[in-house]
């Protein structure tokens, strides 16, 4: 944990410390709070109807029952192990299950489809998966050993691998922007690059009667590493309640029911909750992140959920790299935070020095939550590393120590607290036979953010509906990521080498946004 009492500058001055030599994130997460508290609550479980508390001695447990069968598959160190399961206790097991015996685990979401797994699957060379009956159904088609809740034997100690802080622990999948989705391999040193920022990001999460939660899945980083293990490790018991999807009042109950205090909620969240005029009490620290929230959702936080909202900054490949805190400075309106404790963030120009102008958000190499490198992808690995700085995609500006975002460097569309790559929905479109050539980008949306639009040119003589392709891309990659929006053109921008223009496609879609705000000011 940060030292409690510490201004910000003398926490940034300490620094993090040494990360230890060996190190593996299943004793951080549960095996080591066993040895000092076995009864401890870890987990409180509402995904199966009534409360359940799981202690770290349960959950170890548990762990130990999901290692047997997996040995028993044949899944030995440095194999990947698929972990396809909602907010649950299984979820965290399977994941300390496969940190403990050294191989690697990759979570998946439960509302991918079949080419969206399909991807991920083959790419990460998977051996196994820990899932549900759900879950089975979905990867019927593939050749993978299903490891099932009913599978698991009695609990039997099973035995720790050794590793080292650098090793291979975690794949997490981005959201292919460009390309196929890219894994970003993470060491088990990640954990402890995350701690320092989710504590900054809950004024100092681990205070007594702390319990945290998230609506966010758990098969993403921000449920996973923002929430589900920084709270285990810390020892601050995680609510898990499944939600297909976000409701306000679902959302009140699971906070009154557990005695929630500490939140992460991302942006999409906290519009709904304000558009239903929500309160919630008892609060005693909201952590958002994923883009601005602007002053005005800021001042609504403070009334309507007693807390000032702090803002955090991070991505798959290096996550909780700035924040802020209201318990050691006051957030400036417009910036995101500053740098958390332990890292070095600045803004550089193309050749990699620092500037004091607008610039390409990076960070230092060396910090503990930043990847180890591209699964299978040197060529992007490369890409991703500007001198000893690992470009972040954005471009920001940092003023007095607050960073600042400008904008996104690439065209990721960022939708209902959801990062979505355009390329890997156009790729699902182009598979259909009628589609010549498709465009997607985000278009500005006030409840979502942005919500994803599709420019497509159809085949001469074919006469396609926006719900035949909608249907297309539900069906075979994520509920979530099909386009809200479908406009049939003659032709798209084009570059010479045929690459389509989606800056262009963007201005266009953001133009359509400001008529589609007129028209409804003009109804109302």
């Amino acid at each position: 944990m940060l030292e409690r009492g510490l201004s910000y500058d003398a926490l940034r001055a300490a620094g993090l410390g040494d990360v230890p030599k060996l190190l593996n994130m299943a004793a951080q997460v549960c095996d080591d709070w066993v040895d000092r508290n076995a009864d401890r609550l870890a987990i409180i479980d509402l995904s199966e109807g009534p409360r359940k508390d799981i202690t770290y001695s349960d959950l170890q447990k548990l762990s130990w029952q999901v290692q047997a069968e997996l040995v028993a598959r044949g899944v030995r160190s440095g194999d990947r192990v698929g972990v396809l399961l909602g907010q649950s206790p299984l979820c965290a097991a399977a994941h300390i299950a496969a940190w403990r015996m050294g191989a690697i685990s990759v979570p998946l979401f439960k509302l991918f489809r079949h080419d969206a797994l399909a991807s991920r699957i083959a790419n990460s060379g998977m051996q196994a998966v820990v899932s549900d009956e759900e879950g089975a159904k979905m990867l019927a088609t593939f050749d993978l050993d299903i490891v099932l809740r009913s599978d698991l034997s009695d609990p039997v100690p099973q035995p720790s691998v050794q590793t080292n802080a650098n090793d291979p622990a975690i794949i997490i999948y981005t959201s292919g922007t460009t390309g196929k989705p890219k894994g970003a391999l993470h060491a088990h040193r990640m954990l402890s690059g995350h701690l320092p920022g989710v504590e900054i990001s809950h004024d100092f999460l681990g205070l007594e009667g702390d319990v945290l939660w998230t609506p966010a899945d758990w098969a993403w980083i921000g449920g996973l590493f923002d929430v589900l293990m920084p709270g285990l490790a810390l020892g601050v018991p995680v609510v898990a309640a499944r939600m297909a999807r976000f409701n306000v009042e679902e959302c009140i109950n699971i906070v009154e029911q557990t005695s929630v205090k500490n939140v992460f909620f991302p942006p999409t969240a906290l519009r709904m909750l304000r558009s239903e005029s929500a309160q919630i009490d008892g609060l005693r620290s909201v952590a958002s992140g994923g883009e601005p929230l602007g002053a005005e959702m800021l001042a609504w936080g403070r009334k309507s959920l007693g807390v000032e909202i702090n803002e955090f900054y991070g991505q798959t490949e290096c996550n909780m790299v700035a924040s802020s805190c209201g318990a050691l400075f006051t957030a400036r309106p417009g910036a995101i935070g500053k740098a958390v404790p332990g890292f070095d963030v600045a803004v550089i120009d193309e050749d990699g020095v620092e500037t004091d102008g607008e610039g390409d958000i990076a960070v230092r190499c060396g910090a503990p939550s930043m990847l180890l490198e591209y699964w299978n992808n040197p060529t992007e690995t490369a890409r991703k590393f500007r001198g000893d700085w690992l470009v972040m995609g954005d471009r920001g500006v940092i003023e007095d120590g607050f960073l600042r975002f400008v904008g996104r460097d690439d065209d990721v569309i960022t939708s209902g607290g959801y990062r979505i790559g355009p390329s890997e929905i156009e790729d699902c479109l182009l598979t259909h036979s009628g589609v010549v050539t498709v465009g997607v980008v985000g278009k500005p949306d006030p409840l979502r953010t942005e919500i994803v639009k599709a420019y497509v040119v159809q085949k001469q003589g074919v006469n396609l509906s926006e719900i035949d392709l909608q249907t297309w891309v539900k069906d075979r990659l994520a509920s979530y990521s099909y386009p809200r929006e479908i406009t049939f053109v003659d032709e798209l921008p084009m570059t010479v080498t045929g690459k389509v223009i989606r800056k262009e496609l963007k201005a266009r879609a953001t133009a359509e946004a400001k008529i589609d705000i007129s028209k409804e000011q003009e109804a109302t």
